[in-house]
C-alpha cells in the first residue's frame, strides 16, 4: 500500500491508500491543482506491522540459535 504526502508550509496532508505507486502518481496532478504551486509531495510505501522489527536484539538471538 502507498500513500501520498503533501506539505505546504506547516500543514501536512495524507491522501490514500493506493494499491500501486502508479495509482498514487496519477492522483498527484489532480491534487496539486487544488493545493497550489508551493506544495512539496512524496509517495510513501506503508509497512505492514508484521514486517517491522521491534527488538533487534531478539532477532539477532533468534538468528544465532538457528
Amino acid at each position: 500500500m502507498y500513500v501520498l504526502t503533501f506539505r505546504d508550509g506547516l500543514q501536512t496532508r495524507h491522501v490514500g491508500p493506493y494499491a500501486t505507486p502508479q495509482q498514487a502518481a496519477q492522483d498527484v496532478d489532480r491534487i496539486l491543482a487544488r493545493l497550489g504551486d508551493r506544495v512539496h509531495w512524496q509517495i510513501h510505501q506503508l509497512e505492514s506491522p508484521a514486517d517491522l522489527v521491534l527488538d533487534p536484539q531478539t532477532t539477532t538471538r533468534q538468528r544465532a540459535a538457528a
